[in-house]
């Protein structure tokens, strides 16, 4: 039987966890427009299944689940359209380039998750948000033993990525 929460109550709920979404979309996603989408498409499929919500688990672990669910689902269809290179604003003022450090770590960090399949994107969403094995494994529908293997092997991979990311700047 589905938790009954009023609408106010799921709002709030949903504007508490909201960093998990913006997360998921940074994490599947390089461009703006394309996060801006996929956190908007989580919103919606949040809302239609919000009666799906039982309260058997945290309400994060439910906004887990359906955000990558709906992540894999939405990568998966904007791999398909054909690319569209981004249009030029020649009197924008141009974005100022990262000074360095932290930021710009992490945005190496990103352009590395890039080259991850859905299902270590997903994986490595989750780690990096203090989940236990045993609960990506229930998030994801593996066994424990299969999420420990394959965080290593996400790791390993990342590691070298960032190490040739790290040598072409």
């Amino acid at each position: 039987m589905a938790l009954k929460l009023t609408e106010q109550q799921f709002l709030a709920k949903l504007e508490d966890h909201k960093g998990i979404l913006h997360k998921v979309s940074r994490i599947y996603f390089d461009e703006r427009e394309d996060q801006q989408d996929l956190f908007q498409e989580i919103i919606l499929q949040l809302w239609k299944s919000k009666t799906s919500f039982k309260g058997n688990s945290q309400f994060s672990t439910w906004i887990y689940q359906v955000a990558i669910n709906t992540a894999m689902v939405f990568f998966k269809k904007e791999k398909r359209k054909p690319k569209q290179l981004p249009l030029i604003d020649h009197d924008a003022e141009q974005q100022p380039e990262y000074s360095g450090g932290y930021e710009q770590q992490l945005q190496l960090f990103y352009r590395a998750v890039q080259h991850l399949n859905k299902l270590e994107k997903a994986l490595i969403f989750l780690y990096l948000e203090g989940r236990s094995g045993e609960q990506m494994a229930k998030t994801m529908g593996l066994s424990a033993n299969h999420v420990r293997v394959k965080l290593n092997r996400i790791k390993l991979n990342l590691k070298h990525l960032l190490e040739v990311e790290n040598n072409e700047i």
